[in-house]
C-alpha cells in the first residue's frame, strides 16, 4: 500500500487525510495549543487509528496557516508544501463532474477560488467567517463554544433579530420575496434573547458568505458554489443556500468530508510531484 497524506495545520487544529489508488481513507481532525503540536498529534494518531506504516506512507503534503512552521520533513518522510488556494480546488472538485465552479472555502475568513477544467484561479475572498461568529458571539452571547453557539441557533427565529422584506412593505420588491432580509440583525435590541441573536449571528456570516460569491461569480458563467470548510457543515447552510439558489438561480454543492477538503486537495497535488 502506497499512500499520500495530506495535511491542512490551523493554528489550533489540524485536519488530516489520506488517498490511495482506493480513495480517500478516514479523515481526521486534531485540536492543540499550536501548529507543531497538533501536526505531531495528528499524524501520530492517524497512523496509528488507521494501522498505516511509515513505510506505507509515500509522502506527506501540508498546507494551511500553520505550514510555514514546518521546515523539515514530517518522521523522515518526504515532506512538500501544498499551495492552499490550489488545495482548495483540487479537493473541492475531486468527485465532481463540474466543469466550471467556484469554491468557497469557509474558515476563519473566506476565499474564492475559480476551477475552470484544469484551470484553478484563487479571485480574492472577504473577511467574514468562523472568526466572525465567534468574535460578535463572546460579545453577544458571553460564549465562545462553537458547539453551544449553533444549539443555541437552533432554538432562535431570524425574524425577531433580521429587517426582513415584510417589515418594511407589504408587497414583494422586483427580485426580492417578503422573506429575504433587507438588514441583517436590523431588528436585534437589547430584550433579544441569546436563541435569537445566535440564529442572527450564523444567518448574517452565512448569507454574506454566500452573496458575496455570488456577486464575485456575476461576470462569469459560474452558476455552481461548493463550500468547503467547517462552517459548511452548520445545520443552517441548507435553508440559507436553498434561499440564494432561488434568488439569483444559481447552486450550491456541500460535498462529504467538506471540512477536509483542503486536506485532501494537498494530497492530491502531491501526484502533481
Amino acid at each position: 500500500m502506497a499512500i499520500t497524506i495530506g495535511i491542512d495545520i490551523g493554528g489550533s487544529q489540524t485536519k488530516i487525510i489520506g488517498v490511495d489508488e482506493e480513495g480517500i481513507k478516514s479523515p481526521m481532525l486534531v485540536k492543540a495549543d499550536d501548529p507543531i503540536t497538533s501536526l505531531f498529534g495528528a499524524f501520530g494518531k492517524y497512523l496509528y487509528d488507521n494501522k498505516i506504516q511509515l513505510s506505507d506512507v509515500k509522502k506527506v503534503m501540508v498546507t494551511g496557516v500553520g505550514s510555514q512552521y514546518l521546515n523539515q520533513d514530517l518522521y523522515g518522510l518526504p515532506t512538500f508544501h501544498a499551495d492552499e488556494f490550489l488545495s482548495d480546488g483540487l479537493g473541492a472538485h475531486y468527485g465532481s463532474r463540474l466543469k466550471k465552479l467556484m469554491v468557497v472555502s469557509m474558515g476563519t475568513g473566506t476565499s474564492f477560488v475559480t476551477v475552470n477544467g484544469d484551470e484553478i484561479k484563487h479571485i480574492g475572498g472577504v473577511g467574514i467567517g468562523g472568526g466572525t461568529i465567534l468574535g460578535l458571539s463572546k460579545m453577544l452571547l458571553h460564549t465562545s463554544d462553537f458547539h453551544r453557539i449553533v444549539e443555541l441557533a437552533k432554538k432562535g427565529h431570524i425574524e425577531n433579530t433580521d429587517l426582513q422584506i415584510k417589515d418594511i412593505s407589504n408587497q414583494p420588491l422586483p427580485g426580492l420575496p417578503l422573506h429575504a432580509t433587507a438588514s441583517s440583525l436590523g431588528k436585534a435590541s437589547m430584550s433579544t434573547t441569546i436563541e435569537d441573536m445566535a440564529i442572527g449571528i450564523i444567518h448574517m456570516v452565512i448569507l454574506s458568505i454566500g452573496q458575496s460569491a455570488i456577486f464575485s461569480a456575476m461576470n462569469s458563467p459560474i452558476k455552481d458554489f461548493v463550500m468547503i470548510g467547517n462552517l459548511a457543515k452548520l445545520p443552517q447552510c441548507d435553508s440559507i443556500f436553498k434561499m440564494l439558489e432561488e434568488l439569483y438561480q444559481v447552486r450550491f454543492h456541500i460535498p462529504e468530508y467538506a471540512e477536509y477538503r483542503t486536506a485532501l486537495g494537498a494530497a492530491l497535488s502531491g501526484n502533481k510531484i
